[in-house]
């Protein structure tokens, strides 16, 4: 039995899936029934990594999704259109997805899973988040039967190479930046990874998935990495943490049901908790939960190999179903439960202000006798408990004064912030960070 592949996109990650449908030997004997139908492409003339018949490769991507003969539409082109319309019309002809693409998923997924669910299709995206580390149907299978208390991850590669060369060579954030554009690590156009938006898709998705309801991509807080500076991370050393941009989802206790912490932020994380050793391009997700207690995946968060074999594994999920149905003559069987998404009701996104954590903040004051002690009366007039107080640092003629604080109300810690930058001995306060 064979099963007909049409893949959208042949750039690094579609060249990576082809060359791995291509090289059967040694893999999953599923693979043998595999066949690339259609390729789309931009260009026919181009020089490609793989060689594919001249008849395989088409500019028309829409004449892929229509074709009665393709079983299984693979869409890596990125990016929200043409994707979001191919998809929605792959699925309108009976095709099921595989996609990497978690910025049309995170933002029309509600859209692209009730099509998918009145159309009797799968939409799998394991390459959506994590790149070749298996998360989603970790999420959806194996942890099912847990009671998802929270998901923390490092799911962006190029901030958590700018942090941990930042970190390494004390070198400040552009310097940095600019090396991982050099190595192909970040785009000419930072703005997706370094501002957060990338992280917050896919945090989007986990929380989805863990927690068993749609997120509005909108209502996830975001929070980039351009603020942190040389100074934060030398202090950063000095209190035993390190700086990682993560990306959270977690439903507290005292929070009603289906309301969840959903946000994205530069964060101190003490330097023995599992995700501080996570250095470079690296991802990893810890997910906690009842019974399970903690479990972390880690690996590859990106590149050709590792997107590559989470897409295939998601296409072999796909024909192991199809060809169970096949055998069975089972027509009219239902799409499996544990691949399917099939929740509607959307979660209640908690705001900031209600948030409880421990701070980070860094001032600029003037050196005088008294002002740590007005820094703690406004702290305290506002229930701020305050865990340490560092005064290292001169600039020029301005005292550099690092607090951290106890667990406190987002808002609170709001408040108490704005009353001391009207303190006339506050010059600035050039960072704040939540300490995990």
């Amino acid at each position: 039995m064979a099963f007909n592949i049409g893949l959208l996109g042949l750039g690094t990650v579609g060249t990576g899936a082809v060359q791995l449908l291509l090289d059967k030997s040694g893999r999953h004997p599923l693979l043998q029934e595999l066949v690339i139908r259609r390729v789309g492409v931009r260009s026919l003339n181009k020089t490609r990594a793989v060689s594919l018949p001249l008849q395989v490769l088409t500019t028309d991507l829409e004449a892929i999704v229509s074709d009665p003969e393709v079983d299984i539409v693979v869409e890596v082109l990125g990016g929200l259109e043409p994707a979001r319309s191919l998809i929605l019309k792959a699925i309108n002809h009976g095709k099921h997805i595989v996609t990497a693409n978690k910025a049309v998923i995170a933002l029309y997924g509600d859209e692209i899973f009730t099509a998918a669910n009145q159309a009797r299709v799968y939409v799998l995206l394991e390459a959506a988040v994590g790149g070749g580390i298996p998360v989603i149907q970790p999420l959806k299978q194996s942890l099912g039967v847990n009671r998802i208390q929270a998901v923390t991850g490092i799911v962006n590669g190029t901030t958590n190479f700018i942090l941990t060369a930042m970190h390494a060579a004390d070198r400040a954030f552009n310097d940095v930046l600019a090396d991982a554009q050099r190595l192909g690590y970040a785009e000419a156009d930072p703005t997706a990874d370094v501002d957060g938006l990338d992280a917050a898709d896919k945090i989007a998705i986990l929380a989805s998935l863990a927690f068993g309801g749609r997120i509005k991509l909108p209502e996830v807080y975001r929070e980039g990495i351009r603020q942190v500076s040389q100074a934060d991370i030398a202090y950063a050393r000095k209190l035993n943490f390190v700086i990682k941009l993560l990306a959270i989802a977690r439903q507290e206790q005292t929070y009603p049901s289906n309301q969840l912490q959903v946000r994205v932020h530069p964060t101190l994380v003490p330097q023995s908790h599992p995700l501080a050793s996570v250095n470079g391009v690296y991802n990893a997700i810890l997910i906690e939960g009842e019974p399970i207690g903690q479990v972390m995946f880690f690996g590859p968060g990106a590149g050709a190999g590792a997107t590559a074999s989470a897409v295939v594994s998601d296409i072999l999920n796909i024909v192991a179903d199809l060809k169970t149905r096949a055998q069975a003559s089972a027509t009219n069987v239902t799409a499996h439960p544990l691949l399917t998404c099939s929740h509607q009701d959307y979660c209640r996104v908690a705001p900031m202000a209600d948030l409880v954590t421990r701070f980070y903040a860094r001032f600029l004051t003037q050196d005088h006798p008294g002002v740590i002690g007005k820094l703690g009366t406004c702290f305290g007039s506002h229930g701020v408990s305050l865990e340490s107080v560092v005064q290292t640092g001169i600039q020029g003629d301005l005292a550099e004064i690092v607090v951290v604080t106890h667990d406190v109300r987002e808002g609170d810690f709001r408040s108490s912030l704005n009353e001391i930058s009207t303190l006339e001995a506050v010059d600035s306060i050039p960072s704040v960070l939540r300490v995990l």
